[in-house]
């Protein structure tokens, strides 16, 4: 059992997870543990350990690692916005792990004391619904995707994915030949009576055994399923026995639901303060059918390249197995920093308020953007406000010009020689199919680019539509004289 786990008895009140185990693909229900580790099994304190191929700490040349970092402005006062955070080569600081431990091989499951907090962080945030179920650490989503995705599908199977999705999860199941199975999506994301209807009437061979999705801020198109959607998404997902992996990277930068006066940070911090985070399917789980993903690549920095993994333990036993033969584990050194952020330095409530400053970031950072896209862009794009996340999809009003297959590729021309880049439609299709002429959308996101470039941004977008429309108009008007 991977530690920071429940025991079975932890909670007499919880009913234990059902058993999935059935919907693995048979590779998986017999991949046990590397035949090493098995022999071997955990040495004990009095063992002289001669077996593995450790180095020893002494060799290691680092020997003190420090790091500032901002406080958070609501846990710390005016005058201390910065804490230092100092790891040693051979002694504890607090609750986190020594450099010695941190440098050092580890199992597949993550430092002990980064994945404690995230565990305690899961029970207050999402409070599962079932025992028997812990956290293990990953190297961010993507890498949990591959994992996740493996232990249900093989080559040639098939998974139930949003028609528009994110493209590092399309290349996961490219790489492992796994077919992507479009679902309809509508301004709250996946469709469940879609999805029940394309469950219901499947024809391939062998059946989808996982839905993948992401719920909130979801990426390209920035919706956000309402607690409602979740419930009834679940209940499909109960009603034909599938997984559900919930990839969730946004979750906390869920964001008010319509554009603010943002002539401050303080009033979008304010607005934000009262905003409450739509439950996770992961709360609403009362199987242990989800699998959650969490990452710190949005909320604390993407090359950290750490997150984890929340799941009914058998599961994570399994991934524990596939860390153990690809990454072993997230950087000791990343997992020890942000544990010591966490543990020591901030804790519950410091996370807690970096979290609303980031939610507050991204409302003010929204709402300026959506303002200037009235202004330049009105009757050449449709929008729906995004809920969370950093993304805004726009579909694209080409006029009499989105009849021509052309007209997307000269957009992008256009917008190259405009001096402006957006993502188009395409990488994010899990559809084999080309979108329809009149559909065809731009991904902006306002979370990267200084807010000044919001106008010069916008204004370069609606020269690069406006003349692929008038190339279209006067080609038309040169053929009819």
């Amino acid at each position: 059992m991977p530690p920071n786990a429940t025991s079975p008895d932890a909670s007499t009140a919880l009913p234990m997870p059902k058993d999935l185990s059935e919907l693995f693909v048979p590779s998986m229900r017999g991949h046990l543990k590397s035949a090493f580790k098995s022999v071997m099994g955990n040495p004990t304190l009095a063992m002289i350990n001669m077996a593995g191929g450790v180095p020893h700490p002494s060799t290691f040349p680092i020997t003190h690692l420090r790091a500032t970092v901002k406080s958070p402005s609501s846990h710390s006062a005016p005058h201390s916005r910065e804490s230092t955070l100092d790891l040693a080569k051979s002694c504890r600081s607090q609750s986190t792990e020594s450099l010695d431990e941190l440098l050092q091989y580890g199992d597949g499951c993550g430092i002990d004391s980064y994945c404690a907090f995230l565990r305690k962080y899961t029970q207050r945030v999402h409070r599962p619904r079932y025992a028997n179920w812990g956290v293990i650490a990953s190297c961010g989503n993507t890498d949990a995707i591959g994992k996740t995705v493996s232990l249900f599908c093989e080559p040639g199977d098939s998974i139930l994915v949003d028609r528009w999705t994110f493209p590092g999860a399309l290349s996961s199941l490219a790489s492992a030949k796994v077919l992507p199975a479009p679902v309809p999506m509508d301004d709250e994301g996946m469709i469940p009576e879609a999805l029940d209807s394309i469950c219901q009437t499947w024809s391939g061979s062998t059946p989808p055994r996982a839905i993948y999705l992401v719920p909130t801020g979801q990426n390209p198109t920035g919706t956000t399923m309402t607690l409602a959607r979740r419930k009834a998404i679940y209940l499909v997902a109960q009603k034909r026995n599938l997984a559900i992996i919930e990839d969730d990277p946004y979750y906390f930068l869920q964001l008010p639901s319509a554009p603010l006066p943002s002539h401050s940070l303080r009033g979008a911090e304010h607005s934000d303060q009262v905003q409450d985070l739509v439950p996770s399917l992961l709360s609403l789980d009362t199987d242990g059918r989800v699998i959650r993903l969490d990452s710190f690549s949005k909320i604390l920095a993407p090359n950290l390249r750490c997150g984890w993994i929340t799941a009914p333990t058998y599961i994570l036993d399994k991934i524990q197995i596939l860390n153990e033969s690809t990454i072993l584990q997230p950087s000791g050194l990343s997992q020890g920093l942000i544990s010591k952020l966490l543990n020591d330095a901030w804790g519950f409530d410091g996370w807690d308020a970096h979290l609303r400053e980031l939610r507050a970031v991204y409302t003010l950072r929204r709402n300026l953007f959506i303002q200037a896209v009235d202004r330049h862009l009105a009757g050449l794009v449709e929008y729906t406000v995004p809920t969370a996340g950093m993304f805004l999809w726009m579909k694209i009003n080409l006029g009499s010009a989105a009849a021509d297959p052309t007209a997307m590729p000269r957009l992008l021309g256009s917008m190259k020689k405009c001096g402006v880049m957006m993502a188009p439609d395409m990488p994010f299709s899990s559809s084999a199919m080309e979108p329809a002429a009149a559909d065809r959308y731009l991904r902006a996101a306002f979370a990267l680019v200084d807010i000044d470039m919001f106008e010069p941004a916008l204004k370069r977008l609606a020269q690069a539509i406006t003349s692929v429309r008038d190339a279209r108009s006067s080609a038309t008007h040169l053929n009819a004289n």
